[in-house]
């Protein structure tokens, strides 16, 4: 009997149980944190994204190690659901109408900051050009996961919500062509940085992802217009998540950019050709959960992973890295959000600007990226402390002050006004559907017609005052008939094109015929303003 091949099998079902239990140890304690976040009242002002950092960086201070958090589990199985979520949920109405600002923030911005943080730390702390600028390509990636949740409770503007996320999605990309760029000639592999170059090196990369993305994004689009199973449906979209990610990376591609390219093309063209409502609703539930849950674990493992001695030997590079990203952050906001304003009149305030500024935290992308540069670098250490340093200022001190500052700027007074208008009409869209339901109750003989009449007085009551709460929030505030009217045009769309895939599901068309309400809508809003 070979005893070596049975020492190895026995080697590898334990390697499998000791992860297993630590997944399931990581999994209890982010879960635990997240339901304690929503109990608690106090826990509740603050995202559980950065309540997992915190608990994170307890566990740290005490030298608990739940699991080795290496760039590859962060790139390759946490980061393609985050930004195909990230992707599915924007909507491209309101993303093509910042899409300049985004674009000069995600591109022109991500460079300020790879050179301005680069020439800050080579000047003041001594770091080697070449390292700088990897450390200036590893943080100019923003993850405002937190901060958009704190939106979300908060019930801030779609606009701002939209102009975070959408940098945030393609400035990843631009960070990570930045990062392999710049990490030739830090490692010494390449000797010189030739601009021309290097931009026909950035373009093939963002092409090759768009193009990627693309094609498989319109192809399931597509093909899922043939039929109907919803889960189905759900599992190439998951598919669709990870196999873009690796297809896009095999070609020469960005990853990043290949995965959100195909989760806008089928969050907001796939989604309405290819599946119907019910569909839609269950996909987009499935991809809350996912987001939740990768969250859940990596927020936790990012603080888990800081080692505090690392931090307090390498305290100048990160104050001088603090303090070089603020201001590069600030140049490219206000600067570019002046170009933006001038040139394509975004009317992007000086308020919005201010809290795209302070809210621009790093989280994964930035520790996957300096986690991955190689062991044979002698200042990697100095890198990873560095971006693990500047990180926990921008969760920690950015991240939790962020309410205090959209207080401060008078940006929460209208919103609290627009969620209680939103709550108001879901509340009416509900009691109407009651009232409708208890007015088909009259046939059944085994209930009391009275008591049905009764209960239909007390929603009829109720719609009244609905109604009046309505009609008070539209006169103080009318740009609330201008949203409603907004979700309408919508609702409109969205029907037209579930009725053109419905009926290529039938047999009734052979292929999808282009929007008709789209230009409709178009030319009647011109005609209104003319």
């Amino acid at each position: 009997m070979d005893v070596v091949p049975l020492l190895a099998n026995l080697l590898a079902e334990d390697t499998i149980g000791q992860n297993l239990e630590q997944f399931l140890l990581v999994l209890s304690v982010s879960l635990s944190v997240a339901t304690l976040s929503r109990v608690l009242p106090w826990f509740r002002q603050t995202p559980y994204t950065l309540l997992l950092v915190i608990v994170g960086l307890g566990l740290a201070l005490v030298d608990v190690r739940l699991v080795n958090l290496s760039p590859e589990l962060i790139l390759l199985i946490f980061l393609p659901p985050l930004l195909f979520e990230a992707g599915w949920n924007l909507n491209w109405s309101y993303l093509r109408k910042d899409l300049v600002p985004i674009c000069l923030y995600a591109v022109v911005g991500v460079m300020i900051s790879v050179v301005g943080i680069g020439l800050g730390l080579a000047h003041f702390a001594g770091i080697p050009v070449a390292i700088a600028l990897l450390i200036g390509a590893s943080l100019s990636a923003t993850d405002p996961v937190s901060v958009v949740a704190l939106f979300r409770e908060l019930g801030v503007g779609k606009r701002l919500t939209v102009l975070m996320e959408g940098e945030s999605l393609f400035n990843d990309g631009v960070a990570v062509v930045a990062f392999a760029l710049l990490s030739g000639l830090a490692l010494g592999t390449q000797d010189e940085f030739v601009v021309p170059v290097a931009i026909a090196q950035f373009f093939t990369f963002i092409g090759v992802g768009v193009g990627v993305g693309s094609l498989i994004g319109f192809g399931i689009s597509y093909l899922t217009q043939r039929f109907d199973l919803p889960l189905v449906e759900q599992s190439l979209t998951l598919v669709a998540a990870y196999g873009t990610y690796s297809i896009a990376e095999a070609l020469g591609g960005s990853g990043v950019i290949s995965v959100v390219t195909v989760g806008l093309v089928l969050g907001n063209f796939g989604s309405r050709i290819g599946m119907n409502p019910r569909t839609r609703l269950i996909v987009s539930e499935f991809w809350d959960f996912i987001a939740f849950f990768v969250n859940s674990i990596i927020f936790l493992l990012i603080g888990d992973q800081v080692r505090f001695a690392s931090l307090g030997e390498n305290w100048l590079p990160i104050a001088v890295a603090i303090a070089a990203l603020l201001l590069t952050r600030a140049v490219g906001i206000y600067g570019l959000g002046l170009v933006s304003n001038t040139l394509a009149k975004s009317d992007i305030s000086w308020r919005d600007q201010t809290v795209l500024w302070w809210g621009g935290l790093r989280g994964s992308v930035s520790i996957a990226l300096a986690l991955s540069i190689p062991e044979s670098l002698p200042e990697r250490e100095v890198v990873i402390a560095t971006v693990f340093g500047v990180m926990l200022f921008t969760l920690l001190v950015q991240g939790l002050t962020t309410q205090p500052l959209l207080k401060g700027l008078n940006m929460l007074d209208d919103q609290a006004f627009r969620k209680t208008y939103r709550e108001a009409i879901a509340r009416r869209m509900a009691l109407t559907r009651v009232l409708g339901y208890l007015s088909k109750l009259g046939d059944r003989q085994e209930l009391d017609p009275e008591f049905c009449q009764y209960q239909a007085v007390l929603v009829e009551g109720q719609l009244s005052t609905l109604k009046e709460e309505i009609h008070t929030l539209q006169t103080k505030h009318p740009e609330f008939k201008e949203l409603a009217l907004e979700e309408l045009r919508e609702d409109l769309l969205a029907i037209e094109a579930d009725t053109y895939a419905d009926l290529i599901r039938s047999g009734r068309l052979n292929e999808k015929l282009s929007p008709l309400l789209q230009d409709v809508l178009v030319e009647g809003d011109r005609l209104d303003k003319t």
